[in-house]
């Protein structure tokens, strides 16, 4: 593998031939070395993985994990497991070879991180701990997988850190009416609110709803997209998972809330997006409407649960809510997430192949928020809920 100097410029290149996958005869040239090894050592790295040699550095296999692996993940997502990469993993595996990290290696750096302390002398939390064991292993098992990596030493050693239970919040139908109620001075907020406790949505979806995803004669909202600001752009992608495509019930109240909204929005296009608000303003409206209607403080996220905590109380069955909410996961919904709430009313879960829909009583039926909400199941396995006062 010869490597030539630069007269001119004091500097040495690499120049040569390799074969690409799809057999072609490549040639590759890079400039700018400052020694003859540091352009010997590239080029060898740089066959190395061409070849997928996994006598390749860690650093070096990271950029075709990052190759494999960027274009599959969420880009929230992949922010960060790319920092978790390149400021916990490449500092201390970077320069070793894939195929001579030992148990050792792990067991060492698992030791570095436990003991690092900031500036305040705070640890790591557990529960990032083991993210970062497990990106660690997410490698590796890329490597096994498919690139013939004998083992995963990080899965030999074992995780540290552990998974920690946030506590399950969530207000009752009461409190959050109470919370509504202060919010009704801003229709922006108030009208997101409503939107994110009866219909149960992620944050991130509520932001990226626009005038098309509603079907009023239907009464539905179709979930296709989630936004987040990232490197202070807006960005539109799909949603969390496959599950969350979904088409949502509303209660006509809400329809005809949106309706209503919708007529106070100045040229709104079927495909703009109708809250162009920030995460950081909802929040704030939590801790003003909070205060206002004197209910304790939760978080954005946990309207979700409370919407969870209302369907249960309804009476509908965890197949029918996790498909609602768009959890992919129907045993973990239950047995993980939600356990507590479904413990609360147990006798009020239904049979688990129930659908649902809305309905109302009659035309004239009034429906609003403060209506009370009658479940009645039937034998077609539908389970229709009426509205009265």
């Amino acid at each position: 593998m010869p490597v030539y100097k630069d007269e001119k410029q004091g500097t040495w290149f690499a120049s040569f031939y390799y074969q690409n996958w799809k057999g072609e005869r490549i040639k590759k040239m890079k400039r700018g070395f400052q020694t003859k090894r540091a352009a010997l050592d590239w080029e060898r790295e740089f066959l190395q993985k061409t070849a997928a040699d996994l006598s390749m550095t860690f650093k070096s296999f990271v950029e075709l994990y990052i190759k494999d692996m960027r274009g599959r993940i969420r880009e929230h997502t992949w922010q960060t497991k790319e920092n978790i990469i390149q400021k916990k993993l490449i500092p201390y595996f970077g320069r070793k070879k894939m195929n001579e990290i030992q148990t050792k290696d792990v067991i060492a750096w698992q030791n570095e991180m436990l003991a690092h302390r900031d500036a305040k002398g705070k640890g790591f939390s557990d529960t990032y701990l083991k993210t970062l064991h497990n990106q660690l292993s997410a490698v590796l098992n890329h490597a096994v997988r498919h690139y013939d990596l004998k083992s995963n030493v990080a899965s030999k050693v074992g995780p540290i850190g552990k998974k920690e239970a946030k506590e399950m919040l969530f207000w009752t139908k009461d409190e959050y009416l109470k919370f509504a109620d202060a919010m009704m001075d801003k229709p922006v907020s108030y009208y997101a609110f409503e939107i994110l406790y009866w219909c149960g949505l992620r944050l991130g979806e509520l932001l990226a709803l626009t005038p098309a995803d509603f079907d009023f004669g239907k009464e539905t909202i179709s979930v296709t997209k989630s936004y987040q600001r990232l490197h202070g752009e807006d960005v539109v992608t799909e949603p969390k998972t496959a599950k969350s495509n979904r088409v949502i019930n509303m209660p006509k109240f809400i329809c005809e809330e949106i309706q209503e909204y919708l007529k106070m929005l100045y040229g709104v296009q079927p495909n703009d997006r109708i809250f162009t608000i920030t995460k950081s303003y909802l929040h704030h409206e939590m801790d003003r409407g909070s205060k206002a209607a004197g209910v304790k403080r939760i978080r954005i996220h946990d309207l979700r649960h409370s919407h969870v905590s209302l369907l249960i109380e309804m009476g509908f069955s965890a197949l029918a809510i996790a498909d609602r909410v768009g959890h992919p996961s129907r045993v973990d919904f239950t047995n993980e997430l939600y356990p507590q709430i479904f413990m609360v009313a147990p006798s009020l879960v239904r049979h688990p192949d129930v659908e649902f829909e809305y309905q109302q009583v009659s035309e004239t039926a009034s429906v609003t928020p403060q209506a009370h909400i009658i479940i009645t199941a039937h034998t077609n396995n539908e389970i229709i809920f009426f509205i009265s006062e």
